[in-house]
């Protein structure tokens, strides 16, 4: 039966059981002291006060991590036991999932109904899904001259640095655990300060789970100390990163600086929605595109935050996004039958605001929304908004806002429209509205974005890669492509 309001409001005050930093297989708090407060933008109230790491406990978990790697408790098992307990991890996450889709929607304010049907069950596909995948993954024979035998085999990077983000906490944590844990490696995951509260009891999980002590060490922590002690330690191998351009930026100078880690980054994005003339009917295009802008509240580094719109359709389908727009109210994230939660904070909530409020004075029209919602006292809630009368160059419609903010262009022919959808620098995502298979094709096929949806958006599945072009990052999630991020090719010549 699903835990009505009450029911999850009596939870949460005994759902926070782990708050200080997982190391070398035990709970500890920072090695400073220093504690950084968790509030919920539900109702702006501290819930917690988390360890708040620096470069001493980052070295003591990669220290751990290095240890643990070295001796082989983890990466020389049998792929089968990597399975066995990834499965088991699985399991635990399935069965503790409305405790951890709780934490998450009292952490960063994401509807819990969302957290258990989104995040939780993407969390259990993604370790189902890599404990299968290891024991079928077979090296390679060379095609060499007789008298020699080459092997090509892969064997695990060594220790990973994860860094994440605070959107999707425990998903976007898995994307990268999964692949990184099956293929024998040991992780320092530094989760975002706003929403560490998952990926500490989600260590806790793993431990009774049977992951050794060592293999995963969570390290929670601001950015600038944390994160950065993270990037420029001379012990990690690769560094894995899902979050902002500016900070994608500054952990490549960190690694060219330190040891020349590997990087991956899976940055921002500002991804179009094309609607062309032929599009499907107009209810069915305006539940996709209102799906895709402000599921999340719009935090979402993929979400379809332009909508680029044949010219012949664009005010029938304007009025039917802003009607739903319109009846998506921002409610309080406990309650099961929300669909639009709080925003992560208050400062990121005024960051959201003065983007619209400048748009606002650039001349663009706010059509709906544009404001604040008052839903719960002290709590950081937003109204949907739809911009329109902006130009495909203007800052609303270049800039990742990272909110429930959706740009509408219309567009005349389809080279224009083409052409806004790459005007921007990022490729993450993108989405065509199509009855013309030709047209669905040949617009996949010229759009620049990791992902091109047809007559869709955001939809998913653990087996196929996720990643973009251009300033969206490099480096893909997800799929057996993820798997090679974390391996290494090594080649062995016999000769006979």
């Amino acid at each position: 039966m699903t835990p009505t309001l009450q029911d999850n409001l009596d939870a949460a005050s005994t759902a926070i059981t782990r708050v200080d930093a997982f190391i070398g297989g035990q709970f500890m708090p920072a090695g400073s002291g220093a504690r950084l407060p968790s509030i919920s933008p539900r109702d702006g109230k501290v819930i917690a006060e988390i360890a708040a790491c620096d470069d001493v406990d980052i070295d003591r978990a990669v220290t751990a991590a290095r240890a643990s790697f070295s001796d082989g408790r983890w990466a020389r098992q049998h792929p089968r036991h990597r399975r066995a307990v990834l499965q088991r991890l699985a399991r635990l996450v399935e069965q503790h999932s409305h405790e951890l889709a709780l934490l998450e929607s009292l952490d960063m304010g994401k509807p819990v109904s969302d957290a258990v049907s989104v995040d939780m069950r993407v969390v259990m596909q993604s370790f189902d899904f890599f404990a299968e995948a290891i024991d079928k993954r077979y090296d390679e024979v060379g095609p060499s001259d007789p008298t020699v035998v080459s092997m090509i085999t892969r064997e695990p990077v060594g220790v990973v640095g994860a860094i994440v983000p605070w959107n999707f906490p425990l998903m976007l944590a898995a994307w990268k655990l999964a692949p990184a844990l099956a293929m024998g490696n040991s992780v320092v995951l530094k989760p975002a300060e706003l929403s560490s509260l998952t990926a500490l009891r989600f260590a806790e999980l793993a431990a009774e789970a049977g992951l050794p002590d060592g293999v995963l060490n969570v390290v929670p922590g601001l950015g600038e100390t944390a994160g950065s002690a993270l990037a420029r330690h001379n012990d990690v191998d690769l560094l894995c990163f899902t979050g902002s351009g500016p900070v994608g930026r500054q952990l490549l100078r960190d690694s060219a600086d330190s040891n020349l880690k590997q990087v991956a980054l899976e940055l921002g994005g500002k991804s179009p929605q094309l609607v062309m003339a032929d599009a499907p009917d107009t209810d069915t295009v305006a539940a996709g595109v209102a799906g895709g802008i402000f599921f999340n509240q719009g935090q979402i580094c993929s979400a379809g935050s332009r909508l680029i719109v044949h010219r012949s359709r664009y005010e029938e389908l304007l009025d039917a996004v802003v009607a739903r727009a319109q009846k998506m109210v921002a409610a309080d994230p406990l309650d099961p039958s929300t669909e639009l939660g709080a925003m992560v904070e208050e400062r990121h909530l005024q960051r959201v605001l003065n983007h619209i409020d400048a748009a606002r004075e650039a001349g663009a029209d706010i059509v709906t929304g544009g404001d604040r919602a008052e839903v719960i006292s002290g709590g950081s809630y937003m109204q949907p908004t739809v911009i329109t009368g902006a130009t495909p160059e203007s800052v609303v419609a270049q800039t990742e806002i990272f909110g429930p903010v959706l740009v509408v262009l219309p567009f005349d022919s389809t080279e224009e429209a083409v052409a806004i959808a790459n005007g921007t620098p990022y490729g993450l995502a993108s989405s065509v509205w199509t009855t013309n298979l030709t047209t669905a094709h040949s617009l996949s096929r010229t759009i620049r974005a990791g992902t091109v949806f047809i007559n869709c958006y955001d939809a998913a599945d653990v087996s196929v890669p996720f990643g973009g072009y251009g300033q969206s990052g490099f480096g893909r999630d997800k799929s057996l492509h993820a798997l090679d991020k974390y391996s290494q090719l090594k080649t062995t010549w016999i000769q006979l």
